[in-house]
């Protein structure tokens, strides 16, 4: 093959390595899916924080008195736990806001694609990344390669991507076969220059190959999943979208339940939610607050600012309340509460944001079969202090990863 045939090859080969589906070029080495405890993971990240003096309790242990913004929670408080003095021992600062899921490094493996690596294949969106509000700046979930992963915060896109092929199941079989026709083409095609490359180019290759080969499982899935019974979703989305940031409470909400259907229907099993915090100056129960939100988080312990600040944080607490209450409602394919296989994480990588500060991460980790209804310190004084890693090491143990080390982290939370 001519030099500049093969450049031209290879060119296209690269465009079709960078198609989402070819993200990862080698299946992952996996351990025993029978030893797992849960199936789904769900990571909330508020991107403000939350006033640390309403959110953590006072006392530790399982007596601890419920504070001012977990009240709201507190119905569930056997089937969560709350987390005070962890962080990852990260630089502070907005743009460090990214390492809440990845650890003291932007950049690493985040904690949600782990897991998707581990039980998000077998479905037919291995994991979403969803924003309520304008996109920001923030990242929240990397691939393995320290790629960010993008976002979506339109509910009507969100929802036409879980469930839109139901609409014309057979176009869209339509559309599986021929790229699967496509694949078989391209296989064909590398296969016969394959001899006539470089050594280095024959590697690049083989990548090639066991890239197509995972896009051709992937597209094999689909179709399995529409051969089946078609999932039937009874659920009314706004005539519009709520995407103004005036309204992003409002879709923070339909961001969850849209969270909630896909986990029921087994749309995907592992889903992030970002909670944008920009200027939006928010009307809640028919009063304007006094500030916009990011101004109200750098209140400056002004009173009056960190009470509208406060206000905004509980209605994030009475849209996770409502996410909990039907998670508990709703069952699996065991017959167990859909809670009960699903480890939910609320944080933020960000701990005062009137300081912007990363340390003490307010944290609550609810579900997943752990043992819950307590609130654990950690005192970060200490040489060896608990790190958050140590919280996420635990919840990939639920799920049958055991990695050893998550950002400096390697003990886990002790009988959790």
């Amino acid at each position: 093959m001519r030099p500049a045939k093969r450049r031209l090859f290879l060119k296209s080969a690269t465009a079709a390595l960078a198609l989402p589906a070819l993200e990862t070029f080698a299946e992952p080495a996996k351990k025993d899916a029978g030893q797992a405890k849960c199936k789904r993971f769900v990571a909330i990240g508020s991107n403000l924080g939350y006033h640390g003096p309403a959110f953590f309790p006072k006392d530790t242990g399982a007596d601890y008195g419920t504070s001012e913004l977990l009240q709201h929670i507190d119905g569930h408080r056997n089937d969560f736990t709350v987390f005070s003095g962890f962080d990852h021992r990260a630089a502070n600062g907005h743009k460090n806001w990214d390492n809440f899921l990845c650890g003291s490094r932007i950049g690493s493996f985040s904690l949600d694609q782990q897991i998707a690596n581990q039980v998000g294949q077998s479905t037919d969106v291995p994991s979403m990344q969803l924003c309520a509000g304008e996109i920001p700046s923030q990242k929240m979930c990397f691939s393995e390669r320290g790629t960010p992963l993008p976002m979506l915060n339109r509910p009507s896109v969100v929802y036409e991507k879980l469930f839109g092929k139901t609409k014309n199941p057979e176009h869209s079989k339509y559309l599986l076969k021929s790229g699967l026709s496509v694949i078989d083409s391209l296989t064909q095609e590398a296969r016969m220059v394959q001899s006539a490359v470089s050594a280095a180019d024959r590697r690049k290759l083989e990548q090639y190959f066991t890239s197509l080969r995972e896009l051709e499982k992937r597209m094999g899935k689909q179709l399995s999943h529409l051969a089946g019974d078609q999932v039937k979703v009874d659920y009314e989305l706004p005539p519009y979208d709520p995407v103004t940031p005036t309204l992003m409470l409002e879709c923070e909400q339909i961001m969850l339940d849209l969270i909630h259907l896909a986990l029921q229907t087994d749309a995907t099993r592992v889903a992030s939610l970002f909670i944008a915090g920009l200027g939006q100056v928010f009307t809640i129960d028919g009063r304007t607050l006094r500030a916009g939100y990011h101004a109200l988080s750098h209140h400056g312990n002004d009173p009056d600012l960190i009470r509208d600040l406060v206000r905004v944080e509980t209605e994030h607490m009475r849209c996770f309340d409502r996410f909990l209450q039907k998670m508990k409602e709703t069952t699996d394919a065991e017959g167990r509460p859909l809670l009960e296989s699903t480890v939910v994480l609320i944080g933020t990588g960000m701990g005062d944001a009137s300081r912007h500060s990363n340390r003490n991460l307010p944290t609550i980790v609810a579900g997943g079969g752990l043992k819950h209804g307590k609130h654990i310190a950690s005192d970060p004084e200490q040489e060896n202090a608990l790190l958050l890693g140590d919280v996420y090491l635990s919840v990939l143990g639920q799920f049958g990863i055991e990695t050893g080390e998550f950002s400096g982290a390697s003990r886990g939370i002790a009988n959790w």
